[in-house]
This record gives structure tokens, sequence and C-alpha cells, in this order.
């Protein structure tokens, strides 16, 4: 049996919160009215997923469906615009604050409970053992092609594991871990809403995605995180191989093969997000701007 919406926002709340709530705290906690957290918590209830107002083991069950399981970071690019620095080391593994970028996507997965991950590695490849000592249970998946094509070439190599799965840009700084969440409902990507652009944005109607394009009006500013679920994961695994075969698909980035060759055949959301919760740093400028120890380079 699925979850409502509601349902679902309630349980994970008190699964990981681990207590139970008054009716005005998980209605605030949640943004839900009260009216429709008090009828959502009968049919929890009566369904035998809540006892004593905290989640049961049953509650636990129920959520199971929505659980994320991997996590597939693409890093296999050079980061040419961020030279000199990206030189001798891959850009997700530059360090920011003293921090590696990739660590702090890699630690809010590992706080998720995810310990299915898979990073895509090209441009200076052998670079990235040196993660294996903080997070020895990953695994590496080659991409020799990243050189001639764009980085729909790291989706083909990691179109095995895309079911229930994150797939992150490993070169995003995070700053906020908690939108690394162990459950997701529907398959989405972190967008910020914005009245205008001229980078990569998403074209929603009621909530759903209808088109990835460069620039646009009220509409969302993209960042490269995103959700699949068990349906969509397979779906995207196949299809990716479709546009990569066709005549210049090697050349798409590979978010276009949901959001623009396919559409019609996914239900991707669009899960809001703030620029302060991450950032994404294309230049070498943007990363003197966040980490000014690099401005005397």
């Amino acid at each position: 049996m699925s979850l409502t919406r509601l349902q679902f926002d309630l349980l994970v709340h008190l699964h990981l919160t681990g207590k139970p709530g008054t009716q005005r705290e998980l209605a605030a906690a949640t943004g839900w009215s009260l009216g429709s957290v008090n009828r959502a918590l009968g049919e929890l209830a009566g369904a035998g997923w809540i006892e004593g107002g905290g989640i049961s083991g049953r509650g636990i069950d129920a959520l199971e469906p929505y659980r994320v399981k991997r996590a597939v970071f693409l890093a296999a690019g050079f980061g040419a615009r961020m030279v000199p620095v990206t030189l001798n080391t891959p850009k997700p593994l530059v360090r920011v604050q003293g921090q590696r970028i990739i660590d702090t996507l890699l630690d809010a997965v590992t706080a998720a409970g995810i310990d299915e991950i898979y990073i895509v590695r090209g441009y200076l490849a052998e670079q990235f053992d040196q993660l294996l000592y903080k997070y020895p249970h990953m695994r590496f998946l080659e991409n020799p092609d990243y050189k001639e094509t764009n980085n729909i070439s790291s989706l083909m190599c990691a179109r095995d594991h895309l079911r229930s799965a994150y797939l992150l840009e490993a070169d995003l700084y995070l700053k906020n871990p908690a939108l690394i969440a162990p459950y997701q409902y529907r398959s989405n990507y972190l967008g910020v809403p914005v009245e205008r652009t001229d980078d990569w944005c998403l074209i929603s109607r009621d909530r759903r995605v209808v088109d990835f394009v460069l620039g646009g009006e009220n509409c969302h500013h993209m960042f490269g995180i995103s959700f699949w679920n068990e349906r969509d994961g397979a779906r995207l695994g196949e299809r990716v191989q479709d546009v990569y075969r066709m005549p210049g698909g090697k050349e798409r980035f590979w978010d276009a093969v949901a959001l623009n060759y396919f559409n019609s055949e996914f239900e991707i959301e669009i899960r809001e997000c703030g620029f302060d919760d991450l950032i994404e740093l294309d230049t070498y400028r943007e990363l003197g701007e966040v980490d000014p120890s690099y401005k005397d380079l």
C-alpha cells in the first residue's frame, strides 16, 4: 500500500526524530495544516503505522519503498574553468576551507545511512583512491571516454546503479547536509525558485518538471543533485543508451535524457532549496570568493 505525501512526511519526521510529537508540532515541522495532520494521524494509527504517537515497526516497513539505497557521484571531468588548481587535482578533490569539495557530499550521504556509493571517475582517476581511507565502502566506475564526450558518458558507466539512487555532481560544495535525506517520496531535482536566470533551469507545471533549458524566467535554477526512484531509475538506465547512440548524443548533458528527450516517460518533481544550501563552484574566481586563500595563487 502506497503512502500519501502527507502520510509520508509524517512518518519520515517521526522516524528521523525518534520521538512522538503533538499535532501542532507535527504541523509546524511538516508544513501541513493542523486539520490535515489530525486526519492523517488517524489514518496512520488505523493502519498500525504509528503507536503511542510514535512510528511503529510496521510504519518503518511502510517507508521502505521510499528509502534511498545508493548514491552515484559524477566526477570524471577536467574542470577547465577551475585552472590552475585543477591542473594537478580533480575538481571534486579540491579543498575549500580545508575540506575536499566531494567530502561535503559524501559525509551527508553517509550520515543518511546510504552505504552503496559509486564514483564515476576519469581525469586523474588514481587520485580518488585517497577517498578510500575515509570511505572504504565506496566503489569506482571508470569512464575512459570523459575527454571526448559530455557528462552523458559518465551516466552510461553508472546506468546499472540508478534505481532508488541519488545522482550527484561531485563538484558541489554542500552547506546543508539535510538536503541528502534518507527517504524521498518521488523522483526529483534540486532547484531554487528565481525570477530570471541565464543558467540551466527547470521549467515546471504543477510541481512536475516539463523542460530543461538554458536561461528562463519564473523558473528554478537547477542544481546537480537529483533522486530517481525504482521505476524512473530503471528507465533512465535504459534511455541513456538510446540518447548516447543518437547522432550527437555523446555531446549532450545527461540530464537531457529524462528532461528533454523522454520527458513524458518520467514523473520528476522539483525539490526546492536555497542558494545558501550549496555552492556551485564553476570557476577559479568563484573558488577564491569562497576560500580567499586561492586569491594569492
